[in-house]
């Protein structure tokens, strides 16, 4: 069936890069909105970055001008590109996708299994 897959965690420097990668799969009819959460332990998960299926953008006042989110809809696949990681950024980081399942009339969020991303100071 469905599934999305995150790649691309790993440790990193503080100040360094990491791209995240999200690969949805399996029997989907249309993708509409997705985006990138984010979960540290002691912690609620919070909204990252979303991106239509247009491509409109929306970013955590905590991840502007650091973060880029994109994505392409021929291969139903998204990235987060990070910069300028700090310390603050270490989480699990969790893709989410709105979709319609190939035979299904309902919208339904899909989640990823998360992929650890840890920023050393």
């Amino acid at each position: 069936q469905v599934q999305l897959v995150e790649s691309g965690g790993g440790l990193v420097q503080a100040g360094g890069s990491l791209r995240l990668s999200c690969a949805a799969s399996g029997s989907i009819f249309s993708i509409n909105d997705m985006g990138w959460y984010r979960q540290a332990p002691g912690n609620q998960r919070e909204l990252v970055a979303t991106i239509s299926s247009g491509g409109t953008t929306n970013y955590a006042d905590s991840v502007k001008g650091r973060f880029t989110i994109s994505r392409d809809n021929t291969k139903n696949m998204m990235w987060l590109q990070m910069n300028s990681l700090k310390s603050v950024d270490t989480a699990a980081y969790y893709c989410n996708a709105r979709l319609i399942a190939t035979g299904s009339i309902w919208w339904k969020d899909y989640w990823g299994q998360g992929t650890q991303v840890t920023v050393s100071a």
